[in-house]
């Protein structure tokens, strides 16, 4: 049981969500994924538009075996096996030897520690696809490793379609009959040129492609490592919220507010902790920014947060005031959806002042808005009923 008293304090406070948000971590695992291609195709950029550039600031990554061809980055829920400066149409059988016996060893280990898909990534400017490449394709799909074949760099006009070039290029691709997801090659721009006025698209698309293919298993963990489809994580934190209010109403009556609600606060820390990983937020900016967050809640205490309760049905019938089970799942559910908010907007690189650091005010203004919000809702779902 949580002590009260203890739960004011900050260091309290980011000792439990370090410990809460590590435990989401490991359930939640890590998602693997292998990006072949010649040199100089774009597999950078394509990999950083799509999962952020946290693994390019792990250096060059370690080489997986002796003398291996291949490299292993892993940032958080992300994990990325690539090659350092291999030319494939010339080393390809090398990296297809090593690749098999990395896979061979993984299977035996925990899934985050296995390879999940492959990208195959090809440029446009390129205007060829060689032999040697369809075979090493032909490889990885041998290996039982499920490979998207994606073409970088295309560039479309301003009414979006694309260049009548690489349609064309794609559909020689295509016609090859290539062992890869959805039988065709996926056209994308991963940076936009404000010279040319190119925009980025079809990274949605390629990120589909990446879920319809991964094992059961891992659709959590490329959730929290991929930062192009919000609205998966929102579902995905609209899960877990949902769980978090049902495990609240569970516990039965407590008192109030949120500081003082010790049965309620582990579920609610735990149930924030695992919100600020589905959105890839790193641990010590979530932890702070969840500091500032609740404060915006307990030091409001029981003038604001009691005011706000009261807005509930079926607030005040459980004597003395005690928080009955309604109350406790749709307080519950209101913390997790306005948390839910903030993550989204931290995700984003926002909530913060002009020197960097994380914007506490903001953060706690967000956060009682959308609290606020959140009860008013239930306000009018209790009228309706």
């Amino acid at each position: 049981m949580v002590d009260v008293n203890n739960f004011a304090s900050d260091g309290w406070f980011k000792d439990e969500f370090h410990k809460r948000y590590s435990e989401s971590a490991k359930e939640i695992g890590r998602f693997n994924l292998a990006v072949f291609g010649k040199t100089g195709v774009g597999k950078s950029t394509l990999v950083n538009a799509v999962f952020g550039a946290e693994v390019a600031k792990t250096g060059i990554g370690e080489p997986v075996t002796k003398e291996s061809t291949l490299y292993l980055h892993t940032s958080g829920f992300f994990g990325l096996l690539d090659t350092q400066g291999l030319e494939i149409g010339i080393e390809g059988d090398r990296v297809i030897k090593d690749l098999a016996k990395l896979i061979q060893e993984r299977r035996r280990k925990p899934q985050s520690e296995q390879i999940h898909v492959a990208w195959y990534a090809v440029r446009f400017a390129d205007r060829r696809f060689e032999d040697t490449e369809a075979a090493f394709i032909q490889k990885l799909a041998d290996l039982g490793l499920p490979v998207v074949l994606v073409m970088t760099q295309v560039p479309t006009s301003p009414t979006g379609a694309f260049h009548p070039d690489a349609v064309e290029f794609a559909q020689q691709i295509d016609a090859r009959g290539l062992p890869v997801h959805g039988a065709r090659v996926y056209l994308t721009n991963a940076k936009a040129d404000d010279f040319s006025g190119q925009q980025v698209h079809g990274l949605q698309e390629l990120v589909d492609a990446t879920f319809r293919c991964a094992p059961a298993g891992v659709e959590e963990a490329l959730t929290a490592a991929q930062r192009v489809d919000l609205k998966r994580k929102q579902e995905q934190a609209n899960t877990v919220i949902a769980g978090a209010a049902t495990a609240a109403g569970a516990a039965g009556a407590t008192p109030i507010p949120f500081s003082d609600a010790v049965v309620l606060v582990p579920i609610q820390l735990g149930m924030m902790a695992r919100i600020s990983a589905i959105y890839g937020i790193e641990v010590d900016k979530a932890a702070m920014a969840s500091i500032a967050a609740t404060a915006a809640a307990t030091q409001a205490g029981r003038t604001v947060a009691g005011n706000l309760l009261k807005m509930i049905p079926g607030f005040g019938t459980v004597g003395g005031g005690a928080i009955n089970a309604t109350v406790a799942a749709g307080f519950t559910g209101a913390i997790g959806a306005a948390w839910s908010a903030v993550c989204v907007k931290l995700g984003e690189g926002k909530l913060r002042g002009v020197n960097g650091a994380l914007d506490t005010e903001s953060i706690r203004a967000l956060f009682l808005d959308e609290l606020k919000n959140q009860i008013s809702r239930l306000k009018l779902h209790g009228k309706e009923k």
